[in-house]
């Protein structure tokens, strides 16, 4: 399944704005679990309850994301038309409500995406004993997948399949890329929800970070050396997006797994796309599509193609 970007459609920017907020998203109803996590903090978690005995599908969402997505319900309404089933957790704080423990969530966080892929197989494994179990990642959360998949090696072996979207290989690129011309929009939105989310944390926990040195972060480096950074064991912006990128670990992957970039993506320039990766690892890279867009069809556009390019790749290598 080959991607061709609209003609109405040009440019990696277009292409990632106008799916994620002019086209309509499709309305599909999840059922959400709240989950208790190691450390005492919870998680949210939205089902898709489909057919007994098709498969599973989780989806983990990029940064700021959740169930209410363009990617993610476009990937519930294409898992609704199969019958199969399907989960978006959401990352801490992301679902609505803020998290209780002084963390949040990063493009690393392979330990926090191993238990919950365990517990959602666990459940799955209850009722389908012979089902197929796919995980899928996007942005930040298709980094963050495939560090687990990495590290974890043949221990990821319970997924079937997997695939990551548009995933900032290298943050220090991608993050180089977001400080500056118009990428400064997207950077400007992020951290319109990050501070204010960092300020309720604050009032959690007094003097867990600098606030003034917060409020005045002007990009994702400085952000990231603030918060991102400490809260999560890294020394500081440059030793977390050196050791949370996912490029370092893509010859360590043992699961089928599909990588999706598109090379006009805003968010990672293309020749910084990684070009080595282990045997069941597809790197794939097509010319348009910009970040997590990948729009089709006629004006004013569907969401379609992504969701079955991911289902397909799955279906054809599990």
């Amino acid at each position: 399944m080959k991607y061709l970007s609209p003609r109405w459609l040009p440019g990696g920017h277009l292409q990632t704005i106008y799916p994620a907020v002019f086209i309509n998203k499709p309305v599909t109803a999840l059922r959400r679990e709240r989950w208790t996590t190691p450390d005492d903090d919870f998680v949210d978690v939205d089902f898709l309850d489909g057919e007994p005995g098709k498969p599973f599908v989780v989806m983990f969402h990029g940064l700021e994301g959740s169930s209410d997505s363009h990617y993610a319900r476009a990937m519930m309404a294409a898992l609704r038309d199969r019958g199969w089933s399907g989960a978006i957790p959401h990352f801490r704080g992301c679902s609505g409500e803020l998290n209780q423990a002084p963390r949040f969530y990063h493009s690393g966080d392979a330990q926090e995406i191993g238990w919950i892929i365990d517990r959602l197989y666990q459940q799955y494994r209850q009722q389908h004993a012979n089902g197929k179990f796919y995980a899928a990642g996007v942005s930040l959360g298709g980094n963050a997948l495939l560090r687990w998949l990495g590290e974890s090696q043949h221990h990821a072996d319970i997924v079937s399949a997997a695939c990551a979207v548009s995933a900032p290989l290298d943050l220090a690129q991608g993050g180089a890329s977001l400080s500056s011309g118009f990428n400064m929009v997207y950077t400007r939105m992020f951290l319109k929800t990050l501070k204010p989310k960092c300020l309720q944390k604050l009032d959690q926990f007094p003097g867990l970070f600098n606030k003034d040195a917060m409020l005045n972060a002007r990009d994702l480096y400085e952000f990231d050396n603030v918060v991102t950074a400490p809260l999560h064991g890294y020394l500081d912006t440059d030793d977390y997006w050196h050791r949370a990128s996912a490029k370092h670990i893509l010859n360590d992957i043992t699961v089928p797994t599909l990588v999706l970039n598109a090379r006009n993506d805003p968010f990672l320039p293309a020749q910084h796309l990684p070009t080595r990766a282990a045997q069941c690892v597809t790197l794939e890279y097509p010319a348009h599509g910009g970040h997590v867009g990948f729009a089709a069809g006629n004006v004013p556009g569907h969401l379609n193609w992504l969701p079955q390019k991911i289902l397909h790749f799955f279906e054809a290598n599990s």
